[in-house]
């Protein structure tokens, strides 16, 4: 496959609400998106790199200068998304990065042959359970009124984020106020520390599905310690860059379930690997969310529709997020999302909403 061109598209969009984690807070998303050209068709990735370097290393404009200087260049005149993935290879980090520009290589590839991401992965099934983040709040009543709108709108599991100070107080009220057939989870981001092993513990009389990442990002080890201190299954998260990572903390006992998020492990094609590897350990997976656009959206939920997925994801609705999403919204129906089943990712930027939330535009010739 020809690569003619590749177009790096800068594009903001607000958030409908403020969303609060242990490292900060979002108002508006700074969206990378990449534009793979080929004789045969065009295709589309989104890079879920934040604008400030908090989650993870990476930032966007990191990302956008990577691509330009070093990833870009380095593909094949002709190659399709596993040989882009080879060349890619020996650059270190940079993953969110690469994601971009493998998938979308990937979706050009799979237009052209008129299959679907989801067929491609593996997926066996046509709607996916979802699930919706809610982000730390400034008081209980306004986090009771926020899962009660969730619930509501039909969401099958709800994940709190939790931070010192903010964690046995409102998971207590959710739990109480929902009862214990609410399929519920939390997220640290890293938050904690092994000292905090305690009040985690705390947390088992809640009945969760999972707590997410609690402690820091480069200490699998520790995560193992955890484990054997808690009831509540691990869930690693930031810690997971790749499926020598999740082969490690398998290894180790550090974890019982995995949220795979392909921008962070560098694509969707390291994604499935880290699906079959956890498939075959008996792990649990489901699919996390970057508050995609619906280009990651789209792409997330064909990943989210494979086997070994068996928890309800954060590939929430559109406007769980936007106001108006830069493709036809994902809407929740019976608290599922469909899987697309166009070629490739399945969806297409509306040119009208897109040209109006584009703030730059950088072309890069091949």
């Amino acid at each position: 496959m020809k690569i003619t061109g590749i177009e790096l598209r800068r594009i903001a969009l607000p958030l409908v609400a403020p969303f609060r984690t242990s490292f900060g807070t979002e108002t508006a998303r700074d969206v990378l998106l990449v534009r793979v050209v080929t004789p045969e068709a065009e295709g589309w990735g989104e890079c879920v790199a934040m604008n400030r370097p908090l989650y993870s290393p990476e930032y966007t404009d990191g990302a956008a200068e990577a691509m330009r200087r070093f990833l870009v260049p380095a593909l094949p005149a002709h190659a399709d998304a596993q040989a882009a993935g080879r060349a890619l290879a020996r650059f270190k980090g940079h993953r969110m990065a690469k994601a971009a520009l493998e998938t979308a290589i990937l979706d050009a590839q799979l237009r052209a042959r008129r299959e679907s991401l989801g067929s491609y992965l593996g997926a066996t099934r046509e709607r996916v359970p979802c699930g919706v983040s809610v982000g730390i709040m400034d008081s209980v009543p306004e986090l009771l009124d926020a899962v009660e709108g969730y619930v509501a709108e039909g969401y099958v599991r709800i994940k709190l984020k939790i931070e010192p100070g903010w964690d046995l107080e409102p998971v207590r009220a959710v739990r109480e106020r929902f009862g214990p057939d609410l399929l519920l989870q939390v997220d640290a981001n890293a938050a904690y520390t092994l000292a905090d092993a305690p009040r985690l513990a705390g947390l088992d009389a809640f009945g969760l599905l999972l707590i997410e990442q609690p402690l820091a990002n480069d200490d699998i080890v520790q995560h193992a310690a955890l484990a054997r201190r808690i009831s509540t299954p691990i869930c690693l998260d930031e810690s997971i860059e790749s499926a020598e990572h999740a082969a490690a903390a398998i290894t180790l006992g550090a974890c019982s379930i995995i949220n795979v998020k392909p921008g962070r492990i560098g694509g969707y094609l390291e994604a499935r690997r880290v699906h079959d590897l956890a498939r075959a350990h008996g792990v649990a997976l489901w699919c996390g969310g970057m508050l995609e656009t619906g280009v990651g959206r789209a792409a997330n939920v064909a990943l989210a529709a494979l086997p070994g997925f068996t928890l309800p994801g954060d590939t929430s609705a559109s406007r769980r997020y936007f106001a108006t999403d830069i493709t036809p919204p994902f809407e929740l129906r019976d608290g599922h999302l469909d899987v697309p089943a166009g070629p490739g990712i399945g969806v297409d930027p509306v040119p009208e909403i897109l040209d109006e939330v584009t703030t730059s535009t950088e072309w890069i010739t091949r």
